[in-house]
């Protein structure tokens, strides 16, 4: 083995992501779990049948060799059949027994992943609606498995296919979608269904291949190839500049798969490609002689052989195409796209080295601005082949397509990014006086601008690919699908995660022997939503003591359909009256918050049972019920003001919520009575107004110092923000002067939150 190329002996990551199965024959099964118990099972045994990146990567060297010493030939001798497995995110969570991912950051990555693809905007609409998808549509039978098999022989394929089927029914597991797709035959080998060859320009990774010995940046033997950082591909590796991975440790030497079932309309491609040649013709703008071919060669950046337009702009030649040299071009002599056209599939997919940001800018650089947008694709053609330069058996009607596959770390700024941002966009390159239009092969209907010096023409094109069916899965390494064997994503310890999330003072247990009692809410060691109590007591070192070991809150009533509190509120006339004490709880609801009211007996902590220490008083509301409201979507803490409670018959209270994507409070005012009708005192402000907030961009929640409070015309707050802590001072009186009395200390300094 070349010296640093480690990748190369993985035994841990699964061989299709990096080393890829490169197989004549192929069939995806899309699987969804009826028992998890047995689909644990099942997973088991699939262990040791999936193939490793070693394996796989041993192989192919030896094919080439061996290909390489037979002229150009495949080795009969040489065949193996390979499988991989990826899950879905709900499939994930039918393994683990709970919720993978119990946070997601908007707009990430994983937040992608557990919305799946058909939730997201990629431009499937019209024909291409989830609706109409053969799976992946979630509406019909959801898919928990993918199951990748691939093999050098029909014959072997379709004994592994009917293996693993057979083994997925004892383990009552339905296959929702079977996919087959092959290399096309004859003259068409290794291109796809529209006639041009295919999997050209796929990225080499550092650590498992070899870096060129001039330009260490390139793959050696295929110029033009660059070779990008293989976190960009794998979790948990080296990412382009070192941007931090966002995901999980059980994450790590997984990657994030896509599977898109694209039907591709040939005949309409090259009957279109025909007529749109027509109109440049009577512009004038193409040479007289120009074919069909020379207009599609556009269309796709590349002509039928893989020759690049950008280096053979007039004709075909096939024999520049040697292995190697077929991805040694880029457009930064082409600018305005007089060769190659800006909305060429191959400029929008990977615009290398001629990407600027409006005309006459200089381009950007490959690395990073390129290379964090790259995937490793891993499709192969179904259905007869039909393709009127050549010949074939197919007619015109059957169904056929490309059964797209590939692999990325993250799934927003790869994947999504390259579909809405270049593919679809009309508007990409940016910054034109005439928009290019979207992708001319693979992209939506829309306006083509053809630019030649001094003209802009415009061709019209309808859609040729639609999306029949998609799938977002994670490919795990093989150490987490041996933990998922177990029904578990990791094998560390339990260790508790602070339950900041909200606490309830229990009733009639403040202050009580010199101690204060809370239930604490937030994430347990398991990843689950878990309610703790703990006990705080008074005193200079308050300390703090975990009273009670975790609960799910599915264990009460009260909480039944919550699985997050994000705040609680007491009411504040309706604390321990005839034995019971009420709170607003407010929690969200498929993205959308929404408050309750529950109400807690005294003695909940003296074993009560569940249904009588803690109910349900009012069903949940929306938001807009509270008029102080107006215009919130996310509360997320509440801070009473301390001289202002039971005022007069009103509450004042100060409530931090997110507006825009940044906090900000606002004062309100809760009267008693039954209504306990609420009013906005002072609008939305800033958190930079407060002294005793400065730094904090976002407070998770605040809790009164039990001991500490209108003490000497002041009262103490211990001030929650991500992993730390501070204690702030608000004095009474108009102004409510505020400032930090303890700075921020590691959430580790309490032993009942963190032990």
């Amino acid at each position: 083995m070349v010296d640093g190329l480690k990748l190369r002996e993985s035994d841990d990551i699964q061989g299709d992501v990096i080393a890829g199965f490169k197989k004549d024959q192929m069939t995806l099964l899309f699987l969804k779990f009826e028992d998890a118990a047995r689909a644990r099972a099942w997973v088991k045994a699939l262990e040791p049948q999936i193939s490793t990146t070693r394996q796989v990567a041993t192989f192919n060297a030896a094919f080439s060799q061996a290909r390489k010493a037979a002229a150009g030939d495949d080795p009969k001798a040489l065949k193996a059949t390979w499988i991989n497995v990826a899950f879905t995110y709900a499939g994930l969570r039918e393994l683990a027994g709970k919720d993978p991912l119990p946070s997601a950051a908007p707009g990430s990555g994983l937040e992608a992943f557990k919305q799946g693809s058909d939730k997201r905007a990629l431009g499937d609409t019209g024909d291409s609606s989830p609706e109409r998808w053969l799976f992946g549509n979630g509406k019909g039978e959801p898919v928990h498995a993918v199951l990748t098999i691939a093999s050098d022989t029909v014959q072997d394929l379709h004994a592994t296919v009917r293996q693993q089927r057979e083994a997925c029914a004892a383990a009552k597991i339905v296959t929702v979608f079977q996919q087959d797709a092959a290399t096309l035959p004859g003259s068409r080998r290794g291109k796809e269904h529209f006639g041009f060859k295919d999997g050209i320009s796929e990225p080499g990774v550092i650590g498992f291949d070899e870096p060129d010995p001039v330009k260490a940046e390139y793959v050696k033997g295929h110029h033009g190839t660059r070779l990008i950082p293989p976190g960009e591909f794998v979790v948990g590796l080296d990412r382009v500049g070192g941007v931090p991975h966002d995901t999980p440790d059980w994450a790590d030497n997984g990657s994030f798969q896509v599977v898109r079932r694209l039907d591709q309309d040939v005949p309409g491609f090259w009957s279109q490609v025909a007529g749109q040649l027509k109109v440049l013709k009577e512009a004038k703008v193409v040479p007289p002689e120009a074919t069909a071919e020379w207009l599609a060669a556009r269309l796709v950046g590349r002509w039928r052989s893989g020759t690049p337009v950008a280096t053979c702009p007039n004709a075909d030649r096939p024999s520049n195409a040697l292995a190697g040299d077929d991805n040694d071009f880029g457009y930064r002599s082409d600018p305005e796209g007089f060769i190659t056209p800006l909305f060429s599939h191959l400029r929008k997919t990977n615009p290398r080295d001629g990407l600027q940001e409006k005309p006459g800018d200089p381009p950007f650089d490959e690395n990073p601005v390129m290379d964090r947008r790259r995937i490793i694709r891993r499709g192969a053609p179904y259905g007869a082949p039909f393709d009127p330069a050549s010949e074939g058996p197919g007619g015109p009607d059957e169904k056929r397509g490309l059964l797209f596959v590939c692999y990325q770390s993250d799934l927003v700024q790869q994947f999504e990014f390259i579909q809405r941002a270049w593919i679809d966009s009309p508007d990409f390159p940016p910054n034109r006086n005439n928009r290019p239009g979207p992708d001319g092969m693979v992209g939506a209907a829309g306006k083509l601008n053809y630019e030649t010096p001094g003209k802009t023409t415009q061709l019209a094109l309808t859609q040729f690919v639609v999306t029949e069916g998609s799938v977002y899965a994670f490919v795990p390494s093989l150490r987490l699908l041996r933990l998922l064997g177990d029904g578990r994503l990791t094998d560390k310890p339990p260790t508790a995660i602070r339950p900041t999330d909200a606490f309830l003072p229990v009733p009639g247990m403040q202050r009580d022997n010199r101690k204060s009692w809370y239930w604490a809410y937030g994430t347990g060691s398991d990843g689950g939503s878990v309610c703790r109590t703990l006990s705080i007591a008074d005193g200079d070192e308050h300390t703090d003591v975990r009273e009670r070991p975790d609960r799910p809150l599915s264990t009460w009533p009260c909480y039944a359909g919550v699985t997050k509190v994000d705040a609680i509120l007491p009411v504040p006339d309706e604390q321990r009256i005839n034995g019971r004490s009420r709170f607003w709880l407010f929690h969200t609801v498929e993205g959308r918050q929404v408050y309750r009211l529950i109400s807690i007996a005294d003695g909940a902590e003296t074993g009560l049972p569940p249904e009588q220490a803690g109910r349900v008083d009012r069903p949940d509301r929306a938001l807009s019920a509270w008029g102080s409201f107006s215009g919130m979507q996310q509360v997320d803490a509440f801070l009473p003001v301390p001289d202002m409670q039971r005022q007069a018959g009103k509450s004042y209270y100060w409530v931090f919520h997110t507006l825009m994507g940044s906090q900000v409070y606002r004062l309100i005012s809760i009267a008693d009575g039954t209504a306990h009708q609420d009013v906005i005192e002072r609008g939305d402000r800033g958190l930079d107004l407060w002294r005793s907030l400065t730094g904090i961009t976002r407070v998770d929640e605040f809790l009164a110092v039990p001991d500490m409070q209108l003490i000497n015309g002041m009262s103490l707050f211990w001030v929650f923000h991500q992993d730390k802590y501070r204690i702030i001072v608000i004095r009474d009186g108009r102004g409510h002067e505020d400032q930090i009395t303890v700075e921020d200390r590691p959430l580790t300094m309490w032993p009942s939150l963190t032990a």
